[in-house]
């Protein structure tokens, strides 16, 4: 389903995007562009660079009932988002977390996999302060509601941490 759900948001959001850079121009604001990403590593499969990142970024080989019962969702996890996306060097993985915890944080239905997202922001050396910090700015520009939800997951990640 996450090319039926996912990939329509990621369109939108590409329309908003450059809404705000046509915007930008208009005010005569120029934008520096961007550099294409380097070419994914030639020795390895997209298979094996997205398992590769995936179990670094968790601190252990990812495996659960999930991966057993769909057991293609877990070749398109590491084939694409952890090989195609996060093999890409845009951006570090910090801030790849930054991003993936704040688009979950304001999304209803998704709190497993921003525990997640919050153990691998961890893992990639997010401070429990930087992540107060998202919070706050969800606090003021999303609502509440879902400021209280992320907050209350991110007390159990680190209590889950402590332990």
């Amino acid at each position: 389903m996450y090319a039926y759900t996912g990939f329509p948001r990621s369109l939108n959001g590409i329309g908003t995007f450059m809404c705000v850079m046509e915007e930008r121009q208009e005010k005569g604001i120029k934008d520096e562009l961007g550099r294409e990403a380097s070419p994914l590593p030639a020795d390895k499969s997209r298979l094996e660079l997205g398992t590769e990142i995936q179990t670094s970024l968790i601190g252990s080989p990812a495996g659960g009932a999930i991966y057993t019962f769909a057991r293609a969702i877990d070749a398109f996890l590491k084939e694409h988002l952890f090989g195609d996306i996060f093999g890409r060097d845009h951006l570090d993985f910090q801030n790849r977390e930054i991003a993936t915890i704040s688009a979950l944080a304001g999304m209803e239905g998704v709190d497993p996999q921003l525990q997640a997202h919050f153990n691998i922001g961890l893992n990639v050396g997010l401070t429990e302060t930087q992540m107060e910090s998202l919070i706050a700015v969800l606090d003021a520009k999303v609502g509440k509601k879902e400021a209280d939800n992320t907050y209350e997951i991110l007390g159990k990640v680190l209590n889950n941490r402590a332990k």
